[in-house]
């Protein structure tokens, strides 16, 4: 026999004796392809795969003398374990072989963290836009001499942006680059803020959202997958990021409850396309129009793993293929609209059922400001308890606090309870971006935050709207039981979500 003949040992083939096990030799889980010598006395048959009795006796000679199989020639080749199924406890970039890449220099840590700050600059302006329409909104009815329905329609335009921007997100991301993607987002956001500064007629108002959702959606996505994808991303990195958001929904009811009280109302929009302004040029100075994986050169970090999972399958199509992505942005879903609710409506429900007065748009403050320090000074209670268990945790409590705003009519009260409610709710976020990061493959990071981003931020329409429509027929008094039980649906989808966050291997 020539040779590149083989033989294959298997334990289906030939049972060992006890002495050869005493070697602890095991090959149950791992199969030896062992390459050997013409034999004179001619025992090996000419199909590969099965070997002659004399050949037995030299391999199990061989296991004894510890030469052969425990110290194998170059030539053998092992097979390995298969690795398991990635999932919410294991990363698929942890779950693959070890990156060495060169230490980073002084001057790419500096880049890495000005990329850091511009992401979260990024998401300080969502949570302006997010938090200054609720200080706002009694101030638009009265302008426009408009309802709880109509109102509501400021909440669906923004969204229908936000969801077309997480369907497009992905292919923009293929076709121009990161830092293009970007920068077409901040410039939309400018365009919706000049629309609105001069506070045109309520449909083209409200109309302008959709452009403002849609940089968002792909502002927001960018951002998110960019920090959670950073080699050195931590749980503590994500949930400063995330607070940024919290800070900026914080400071924009303040600002906006002063306009509020003025004849150019609209003139809000104004400061925040001065921030926009500010973002579009720092975004464009900062990445320059380039890929992501030029800007991670940069700051010193290997690109993501080039696989060819991206060229053989749609990117689509591999994240309508994954149970645990639809089920956290059903999450997502309930968690911001209930956010937005909350944050949004309670200006109204205190001014008109607790008899505050025109600033009562500071408790949308506290509510924000309270989602803005949780997401830092929870972070220990984050790792202690775990962040699976943490979150059903914090929604019991919030359950219990939503309850006493319901039924207890005292507004310093209520003002304590929401603003719990917002330190509470801050950290949600942040850990459901943290599991997904440690779940997605890297390849589909950017598309999957979209993704579960744009489903999120249409609960910020559907859920207001709901509200809206429960007013204009039962008054604003419903928006508190309506609230309670979208935080008890949040809760038991978070629960379902726990045990089975399993991604399907894409292979």
């Amino acid at each position: 026999m020539s040779p590149g003949n083989k033989s294959r040992l298997s334990r289906e083939s030939y049972s060992f004796p006890p002495l050869m096990m005493a070697e602890s030799v095991e090959l149950s889980r791992v199969s030896t392809v062992v390459e050997r010598a013409p034999d004179a006395a001619g025992d090996i048959t000419s199909r590969e795969g099965y070997i002659g009795t004399s050949d037995i006796n030299t391999v199990e000679s061989g296991l004894i003398n510890r030469k052969d199989v425990l110290e194998p020639p170059a030539r053998a080749v092992t097979k390995a374990v298969p690795s398991p199924t990635p999932s919410f406890e294991q990363s698929p970039r942890e779950a693959t072989t070890d990156d060495q890449t060169p230490p980073r220099t002084a001057k790419q840590r500096r880049t890495g963290l000005i990329h850091f700050i511009i992401c979260c600059f990024v998401l300080f302006l969502q949570g302006w836009n997010d938090g200054g329409p609720g200080a706002l909104l009694p101030t638009m009815q009265a302008r426009y001499d408009i309802g709880f329905i109509i109102v509501s329609m400021i909440f669906v335009a923004y969204a229908a942006g936000y969801i077309t921007g997480g369907f497009s997100n992905v292919y923009l991301s293929d076709k121009l680059g990161f830092g293009k993607t970007m920068f077409l987002g901040s410039i939309m956001q400018s365009i919706a803020y000049s629309i609105q500064a001069p506070a045109p007629v309520f449909p083209v108002f409200a109309c302008a959202y959709f452009f403002a959702g849609f940089g968002l959606s792909l502002q927001n996505a960018g951002a998110s997958s960019f920090v959670g994808a950073l080699k050195s991303s931590s749980e503590a990195m994500m949930g400063i990021c995330m607070s940024a958001y919290g800070l900026g929904a914080f400071l924009a009811p303040l600002v906006a409850t002063q306009f509020a009280k003025l004849p150019h109302w609209s003139y809000f929009f104004l400061v925040s396309l001065g921030l926009n302004c500010t973002n579009a040029a720092l975004v464009l100075l900062v990445f320059r129009l380039r890929t992501y994986n030029d800007i991670m050169a940069d700051a010193g970090f290997a690109p993501p793993e080039a696989t060819g999972h991206a060229n053989e399958t749609s990117k689509y199509r591999q994240l309508m293929r994954l149970p645990t992505v639809h089920l956290t942005a059903l999450f997502t879903f309930i968690y911001v609209g209930t956010e937005v609710t909350l944050g949004g409506w309670i200006v109204t429900f205190v001014i008109d059922e607790r008899g505050g007065g025109s600033s009562s748009g500071y408790l949308s403050s506290g509510f924000f400001g309270g989602l803005a320090l949780g997401r830092i000074l929870l972070l220990w209670v984050n790792k202690w308890i775990g962040e699976k268990r943490v979150v059903m945790l914090y929604t019991l409590i919030c359950i219990a606090l939503q309850v006493t705003v319901w039924k207890v009519p005292s507004l310093i009260q209520n003002a304590v309870a929401v603003s719990i409610i917002g330190l509470l709710m801050g950290p949600m976020y942040p850990i459901m971006v943290s599991q997904t990061r440690k779940a997605l493959p890297p390849w589909l990071l950017t598309g999957g935050i979209g993704w579960i981003g744009g489903i999120g931020q249409s609960g910020s329409a559907v859920l207001p709207f709901i509200t809206g429509v429960l007013s204009s027929r039962f008054g604003i008094s419903s928006l508190q039981p309506f609230v309670l039980s979208m935080l008890v649906v949040m809760g038991g989808t978070w629960f379902s979500i726990a045990p089975r966050a399993t991604l399907r291997r894409l292979d």
